[in-house]
């Protein structure tokens, strides 16, 4: 998650307070303010604060520093489902090519799970 210039100015607050308190001398209170200046996400800011006792900024109290995660764009539930089976399918499909054309299709075996593990990767990474 992006940090807004609030959020950082918090930060920064934190640090000072950090400072009064004689947990932080201004070398590491300059170091570290540099960073959270400088930060874009939550979670560079939790590095800058993970030796430290409360107070903590409120970006980081509000749970917001798990690690980015992909995620598979578009809501559609079908859609989803599909990506996520079209392998498997592709598979069962080819076997049922397989038996059913007594071996003369033996390329459409092959080849049928092969492409369509190529399109659901390249689904997934849209």
């Amino acid at each position: 998650m992006r940090l807004s210039d609030a959020e950082r100015q918090d930060a920064l607050d934190v640090l000072e307070e950090h400072v009064r308190t004689g947990r932080l001398d201004i070398d590491e209170y300059g170091t570290r303010s540099a960073k959270v200046t400088a930060a874009k996400r939550v979670s560079e800011l939790v590095p800058l604060f993970e030796d430290l006792p409360s107070p903590r900024p409120s970006a980081l109290l509000n749970g917001a520093t798990a690690p980015d995660v992909p995620v598979m764009p578009g809501g559609n539930a079908l859609a989803t489902f599909l990506t996520r089976s079209a392998v498997p399918i592709a598979i069962v499909l080819a076997i049922a090519v397989l038996v059913l054309s007594r071996g003369r299709l033996l390329i459409i075996c092959v080849a049928l799970p092969l492409v369509v593990a190529m399109l659901a990767g390249v689904r997934r990474r849209r």
